[in-house]
C-alpha cells in the first residue's frame, strides 16, 4: 500500500514534518493545514495453521503464480477478537468449523507493513474453498516446508512444538501473494 497523498480532513497535500514525539523528534507525513498525521501503523493480519484429519491445510490463492500454497490468512474485522477474527477466516476460505484455536505467536512482517497474530486450528467438515481460493493440498508434517518470511516463521515454531525441526526452502524474493502469505512447497 502507498503512503496517502493528501490529508484526510481537509484534503491539502501531505508534506513530510518532523515534530517532537514520546521518543523525541519523528519526521511522518503530516498535513501543514490543519495538523493531520498519518500514522501509518501495522495492520494486524491472522494466519492459520489448520489441523485437518491429521494433516496440514494450506491453500493457493487466485492470484498466486502457480504451485505457491500457504496459511489461510485474512484481517480482522472491526470489533471482532484475533480468536473469532480467525474463526470467520476460516469457516469463509475453507468452510471448515474450527474446534480448538491456539496462539502459535505474533510475528513482524515490516516489509508488507503487517504484523501476524498466528493460530494452530483444529478444523473439521467437508472443505468448499472461497472463490478466491483455487486450490488446496494436505501435508503431513514431515514433508512441510518453511519459507523465510511472514507466516512461515510461525509454521516452523509450531512443527518444533510437534517435534519436528523445521525446513525452510530457497526462495526467490518477486512479487510476493498479499496479507503475510507466502509459498509452500508442493
Amino acid at each position: 500500500m502507498s503512503d496517502p497523498k493528501f490529508c484526510t480532513a481537509c484534503a491539502t497535500p501531505l508534506a513530510r514534518i518532523e515534530l517532537a514525539e514520546d521518543g523525541g523528534p519523528k519526521s511522518r507525513l503530516r498535513c501543514p493545514a490543519c495538523g493531520w498525521t498519518h500514522w501509518n501503523n501495522p495492520t494486524p493480519v491472522l494466519a492459520a495453521i489448520i489441523e485437518y484429519r491429521g494433516q496440514v491445510l494450506l491453500a493457493r490463492n487466485a492470484a498466486w503464480p502457480h504451485k505457491m500454497y500457504a496459511l489461510i490468512t485474512g484481517f480482522m474485522e472491526a470489533g471482532e477478537t484475533p480468536q473469532e477474527g480467525i474463526a470467520r477466516e476460516i469457516k469463509e476460505e475453507t468452510n471448515l468449523d474450527a474446534s480448538a484455536l491456539n496462539l502459535v505467536g505474533v510475528y513482524d512482517f515490516q516489509r508488507m507493513n503487517q504484523v501476524i497474530i498466528a493460530y494452530h486450528a483444529v478444523a473439521d467438515g467437508e472443505v468448499r474453498l472461497s472463490p478466491e481460493l483455487v486450490d488446496y493440498r494436505l501435508y503431513d508434517l514431515a514433508k512441510l516446508r518453511c519459507w523465510p518470511a511472514g507466516t512461515g516463521y510461525a509454521l516452523a515454531d509450531w512443527l518444533r512444538t510437534r517435534g519436528h525441526e523445521p525446513q525452510f526452502m530457497d526462495w526467490p524474493r518477486p512479487a510476493e501473494p498479499a496479507a503475510g502469505t507466502a509459498p509452500a512447497a508442493s
